[in-house]
């Protein structure tokens, strides 16, 4: 069995494996950022594929993306144009002057220890003009208290994707010493390539928790809630206003640093 991650590896497999036709967490963001009048220029952290960061500069915006994966970075620059992309750490980067910094896909997440989490957030503070906006999405650590359902059974997934099916056997395990949310994902394919093995975690964050590191960092929390979102069920429709409960698996979180 060979080591890898077959999505981010292949980005337009990963389009393929998770579409987004009508651009849903482009739009999700675009409308936090006017509804708090964001300036113009944003920086999407872990912008993957390009989507993201693509509808944002559709939407007149002067938007860099920012990731680790040069293959990510390669694939947006020739099929998403109009960001300028850039190889960069979330642990800490210094990419400019930005009106917001947008970090969607639980991409804040692989800040797995408080370092990383301050570093991140430092770099945020460091990036944003005064008033500047953090807007995120990711996973709610809170959702795994007391609840086993996502724990319990490996989730099997299947897509076909230029002829080939693709199917996937994905395990989820609890680091309660990490704080860690473990995934285990095995893909197959019928081409008779081997079985790839990806193995990835998510800090599990808690709401309050949140609050507590923004707050430290200078930001004042405008919206912290479960949905609707862009991966909610049912997901965010336009002009949708945000919930006020952090119960269910996502986070959607807008943040402000403040001025001086």
């Amino acid at each position: 069995m060979s080591a890898g991650n077959l999505l981010t590896d292949h980005p337009a497999l990963y389009e393929a494996r998770f579409p987004d036709p009508d651009r849903l967490a482009g739009r999700w963001v675009e409308d936090c950022l006017r509804r708090y009048d964001a300036g113009p220029r944003v920086l999407d952290m872990g912008c993957g594929t390009g989507r993201d960061a693509a509808h944002l500069h559709s939407a007149g915006r002067t938007v860099t993306g920012a990731d680790l994966s040069e293959a990510m970075l390669s694939y947006a620059r020739a099929r998403h144009p109009g960001p300028s992309y850039v190889h960069a750490d979330l642990h800490g980067f210094d990419l400019g002057a930005f009106d917001a910094v947008v970090c969607l896909d639980s991409s804040l997440l692989y800040c797995h220890t408080n370092d990383q989490l301050d570093g991140f957030l430092t770099s945020c503070r460091e990036a944003l003009t005064a008033g500047g906006l953090l807007v995120a999405e990711m996973r709610n650590g809170a959702y795994f208290l007391g609840r086993t359902d996502l724990l319990d059974n490996p989730k099997t997934d299947s897509f076909t994707w230029q002829g080939t099916a693709y199917r996937s056997r994905t395990t989820l395990t609890v680091d309660r010493t990490a704080q860690l949310l473990r995934r285990t994902r095995v893909w197959t394919a019928d081409d008779g390539s081997p079985p790839v093995e990806q193995r990835s975690a998510w800090r599990l964050l808690f709401p309050q928790e949140l609050r507590h590191l923004l707050a430290a960092h200078g930001f004042e929390v405008l919206e912290l809630h479960d949905g609707p979102g862009p991966r909610t069920e049912p997901p965010w429709r336009e002009s949708e206003l945000p919930g006020t409960t952090t119960d269910a698996d996502r986070l959607h979180l807008v943040a402000r640093l403040h001025t001086l």
